[in-house]
């Protein structure tokens, strides 16, 4: 009965253990002087999810994602990494992450194969030395020094220091930036392949396809708060159209003109250019084209596609991600 007993309740605490969020925030809060960088912020990220992060610049994510990190400490709120806190249970987290920061410095001096294996030297177990650097695909590097690594390189260098100790919870920020179109399709295989083994990801990235490509989930963020969260194919229907129509000319357009053509669910103005939410684009072109022609303008650009990510974060922020 005893043995019985202990065996229950050693599968109780794994399916707890299974259920508790690898990430996990409540009433976050952070002030810098009478800037509030963190206003009050919820936030749950499932084990074995890959959640993204999005917003312009001084939205708060950096400071969100430090807070998170255990590297700042929040004026108010809790955070729980694993079901542990910062507050007592720091060494045992932090053996179970693993951070890329989108600046990382690393020793110029110190070849490739060295700075992998000083990270790998961190931890008791995980990937060899020669399987990390094989996974970034700096085989051909691994004798070269960092100083003449390439902006690209460094980035898949600080990733592979990141997996060094087979963490479960990985923070990327910024990833794939300065990489070439095929590294960063490897890289998104790398990611891809960490979460299909149980891993977690928060990552941050000025890029909606990959963004598109790697979520499970997205939290678009501003002025400290999160503004909206879902699944990509949830934030795209949230704009209640299918098709986006951009638009600019060589006379002011009216919001509001705009807004009463067939098939507008939403206008977006931002630096001269128009954007319209729509359902049916071919019912809105022929009906914007007469407007321009009524009001003496040129057409000096239009452009139409599906919604995608980048319409969602538009019309939330009034700002395009890339701008940033």
């Amino acid at each position: 009965m005893i043995q019985s007993n202990a065996v229950e309740a050693a599968t109780e605490l794994e399916q707890e253990a299974i259920s508790t969020p690898a990430i996990l925030a409540r009433g976050l809060r952070k002030r810098y002087g009478d800037t509030i960088a963190v206003r009050d912020l919820d936030l749950s990220i499932a084990r074995g999810e890959c959640f993204g992060l999005l917003g312009p610049n001084g939205a708060g994510k950096t400071t969100t994602i430090e807070i998170l990190e255990g590297l700042t400490d929040p004026d108010a709120g809790e955070v729980r990494i694993l079901g542990m806190s910062w507050d007592t249970d720091a060494r045992r987290i932090r053996s179970r992450l693993g951070i890329q920061l989108q600046e990382t410095r690393l020793t110029g001096k110190q070849r490739v194969e060295e700075v992998v294996a000083l990270f790998r030297a961190f931890y008791p177990s995980g990937p060899t030395v020669d399987e990390l650097i094989d996974l970034v695909q700096l085989e051909e590097k691994r004798r070269t020094y960092v100083r003449e690594l390439s902006g690209g390189q460094k980035q898949r260098l600080s990733v592979a220091c990141a997996l060094a100790g087979s963490p479960d919870v990985l923070f990327l920020d910024e990833p794939t930036t300065g990489l070439d179109p095929q590294s960063r399709r490897s890289l998104w295989d790398v990611c891809e392949s960490f979460r299909a083994g149980g891993g977690t990801i928060l990552l941050t990235t000025h890029f909606m396809d990959e963004a598109e490509r790697l979520a499970d989930r997205i939290a678009i963020m501003d002025h400290g708060d999160i503004l909206v969260q879902g699944t990509p194919a949830e934030l795209i229907d949230r704009l209640g159209g299918d098709h986006t129509i951009e638009v600019e000319c060589t006379v002011p357009l009216q919001v509001g003109d705009l807004a009463e053509l067939p098939s507008v669910r939403r206008v977006v103005a931002s630096e001269g250019r128009h954007y319209l939410t729509v359902d049916e684009s071919h019912r809105t072109v022929p009906a914007l084209l007469s407007l321009i022609d009524r009001l003496g303008g040129e057409l000096t650009w239009l452009g139409t596609h599906r919604a995608t990510l980048d319409d969602v974060f538009l019309t939330l922020t009034g700002r395009q991600l890339r701008d940033d």
